[in-house]
């Protein structure tokens, strides 16, 4: 087994017994079961919530939290003095949290479809190109907050802190119906709410509009290149 292998199987372990992992599964699915036993068959707007609920947890939760926690313990250096380079460990971590959010959201649409009965988008490919976007929006945030954060606590801390208020604006908790106007317009412009209306767009059949397909692209990629720079691997 190659070194890079290794790495793999160890970091899905520790992924496995990460209770984060967990919450960030059950949570939007135990949102989808509470609300989905009264909503209508044809509904297209509790689904891209519960999906966006999940994106936002592994994002600004579970992955900053990660990575800061590896920087605070010494893990990063000590992978610099070894074959595995402390990036090798990054592009894991990466791609497990994305593995994470594809079971998050199988769950959902099997509950969604062969439980509940909710009718699933017949349209994959705007789905499929929103939740890209919305997730690797996302993850830079997670990136973002990995970079600059001190320990995994302040991670963590911050990860909640940015969730709650970006889950507000984006509609997640209230209706954006049943918010001011003022603010919610103002979550349009939030990675999440970008996010959420775009997914919901998709979901109804509907061509997505460009402004938040373009407004998830940008953030990916100024958080990215931010993230970059101020990311410190001791």
């Amino acid at each position: 087994m190659t070194a890079l292998a290794k790495l793999t199987y160890t970091e899905t372990k520790l992924l496995l017994r990460e209770p984060g992992s967990l919450v960030s599964i059950l949570i939007p699915l135990f949102f989808l079961i509470v609300f989905g036993a009264s909503t209508p068959k044809d509904d297209t707007v509790l689904l891209p919530m519960g999906m966006s609920i999940a994106v936002g947890l592994i994002g600004l939760y579970l992955l900053p939290t990660t990575l800061a926690g590896y920087r605070e313990r010494g893990i990063l250096r000590r992978l610099s003095t070894t074959p595995v380079r402390p990036g090798s460990l990054l592009t894991v971590q990466l791609l497990l949290q994305v593995v994470l959010l594809a079971v998050a959201t199988a769950l959902q649409l099997s509950v969604a479809g062969g439980v509940l009965g909710i009718q699933l988008p017949s349209r994959v490919l705007p789905v499929a190109l929103v939740l890209a976007l919305g997730t690797a929006a996302m993850f830079a945030v997670g990136l973002l907050i990995a970079a600059l954060a001190p320990n995994g606590r302040a991670a963590n801390g911050i990860g909640v802190l940015l969730y709650f208020p970006m889950a507000y604006l984006a509609g997640l908790i209230q209706p954006t119906a049943q918010m001011p106007a003022s603010l919610a317009r103002i979550g349009e412009y939030t990675p999440l709410g970008a996010f959420r209306a775009g997914l919901a767009q998709a979901w109804a059949g509907q061509t997505p509009d460009l402004l938040p397909l373009i407004l998830l692209a940008v953030y990916t990629v100024i958080i990215s290149a931010i993230a970059a720079r101020c990311f410190r691997w001791e």
